[in-house]
């Protein structure tokens, strides 16, 4: 394989996001994805085993592996910024008590 056959093997692999249509197409398929992961309980993409495997496939078809990355990490970070939110608002609401007594 010469260096130009592996240039445009390497462009074939990644979907052209610069549509609206393959972009939507990653969208639906992130969304199948993660409602997947949801229903089986598990926050971290890849940690589902088998589980959500059509769904992962479908999202690693139609998005860029730059895209997949960004959006893994997002929802690890919500789900982390969940946790912490929840937490402030604990430490809030106790705050407030020990005002009034």
């Amino acid at each position: 394989m010469g260096w130009f056959d592996w240039i445009s093997s390497k462009k074939t692999e990644e979907p052209d996001l610069t549509t609206r249509k393959d972009r939507q197409k990653c969208w639906e398929s992130r969304d199948a994805y993660f409602a997947c992961l949801d229903a089986k309980g598990v926050i971290k993409p890849g940690d589902e085993g088998t589980g959500c495997s059509a769904e992962q496939g479908k999202y690693e078809q139609n998005c860029a592996k730059s895209w997949i990355d960004y959006f893994n990490q997002r929802r690890v970070l919500a789900e982390q910024q969940k946790e912490s939110l929840a937490m402030a608002k604990t430490q809030e609401e106790e705050a407030k008590r020990r005002r009034k007594s």
